[in-house]
């Protein structure tokens, strides 16, 4: 297997998410984008999928621009990343409402990078929630707490059901419910 491309989109998001931390968690950035490319890993062996995994927050979290990925990793990574990529400004509810809208109208290539990113974030809220409980919620920019958060991954789900077929997916319903019991 040629991994070339991951190499170098590793050692690229390595570098852009330098000396940030992920936020209430102690370690480095990048954890989480491996986390995702992990996930992804698990679906898919495709290296511009991979790529685009490792990369999909340099664009939302860094001064890297969508131009950027796209010179150094071509058209197919730039636009997995950019599907992924949260829009600035507006409403909590409105970039989120976006962002599910987006992922559902998405090619399922989109849709398996999307879902690496959320169940990665999922699989941190869980294990918070495990600890703190409600006082979790706290922690998030959402207007309305847990009651946003959840309708939030509850739309997730919905927007990427058509992943339903991986086990990634069946990962992120179950953590739903762990997380956000009926």
């Amino acid at each position: 297997m040629d991994t070339s491309l991951f190499d170098k989109a590793a050692q690229f998001a390595i570098e852009a998410h330098q000396g940030a931390e992920r936020r209430g968690k102690g370690f480095p950035y990048i954890i989480h984008p491996m986390e995702a490319a992990t996930i992804v890993a698990s679906i898919t062996n495709d290296p511009e999928m991979l790529a685009a995994a490792i990369l999909h927050d340099t664009v939302e979290d860094t001064d890297v621009t969508i131009e950027q990925i796209e010179e150094l990793f071509g058209p197919r990574v730039a636009r997995l990343v950019h599907v992924e990529t949260a829009q600035k400004g507006s409403t909590w509810r409105t970039r989120r409402e976006a962002q599910i809208a987006r992922f559902r109208q998405a090619d399922r290539d989109s849709q398996i990078v999307a879902l690496g990113d959320k169940l990665s974030n999922l699989r941190a809220i869980a294990l918070d929630y495990r600890t703190l409980g409600d006082e979790l919620w706290s922690r998030f920019h959402a207007p309305e707490g847990k009651k946003d958060i959840e309708w939030y991954y509850r739309s997730l789900a919905d927007s990427l059901s058509a992943l339903s077929d991986t086990a990634p997916y069946r990962e992120f319903l179950a953590l739903i419910e762990e997380t956000f019991p009926s």
